[in-house]
C-alpha cells in the first residue's frame, strides 16, 4: 500500500519543539484550503486543518524558519493516532508524519527557498524567480 500526502497551506500556530532524548521532534498545524464554485455559481471554500510532526534535522531547520501564517509544502505519510484523554475516554486522530517540506515564503523582497528532503539528507537554499510549483 501507498501513502503520500502533499499539503500547502500556512501554520495555524507557532512550531512545539520536544527534546526526547537524542531525538528532536518539532509539532504545529497547517490549514489547506480548497476553493470551488457549486452548481448555481457560489463561490465556496473549504478548510483542512491538520497537525504534523517532524522528527531529527527537519524539525531544527522548520524550528529555525517556520511561524504562525508561513506557507509551506509539506510532504509525508498519513498517521493514525489514539491514546486515553485524562477523564479515561479515548481518542483519535488523522496527522500528517512529514518525510520534506519547502518554505513557501509570501515576502517578495525574500526570492531565497529552503528545500529539505529527511530521506536525501538534502539542506538546500536555492534562487526562485517564479511563484509556481511544478508538480
Amino acid at each position: 500500500m501507498y501513502n503520500k500526502i502533499m499539503l500547502i497551506g500556512n501554520l495555524t500556530k507557532e512550531i512545539e519543539m520536544i527534546d526526547a532524548g537524542n531525538i528532536k521532534i518539532a509539532k504545529s498545524s497547517i490549514a489547506s484550503s480548497y476553493k470551488y464554485k457549486t452548481s448555481s455559481g457560489e463561490q465556496k471554500e473549504e478548510v483542512c486543518f491538520l497537525d504534523f510532526t517532524i522528527f531529527g534535522n527537519l524539525s531544527n531547520v522548520a524550528n529555525m524558519y517556520l511561524k504562525k501564517g508561513s506557507r509551506v509544502l509539506l510532504e509525508g505519510r498519513l498517521v493514525f493516532e489514539q491514546w486515553s484523554a485524562q477523564d479515561g475516554t479515548n481518542r483519535s486522530k488523522h496527522s500528517l508524519r512529514v518525510d520534506s517540506m519547502k518554505m513557501l515564503g509570501d515576502n517578495k523582497d525574500n526570492k531565497e527557498k529552503i528545500v529539505y528532503d529527511r530521506d536525501k539528507n538534502i539542506d538546500k537554499k536555492f534562487e526562485d524567480n517564479s511563484n509556481q510549483i511544478l508538480f
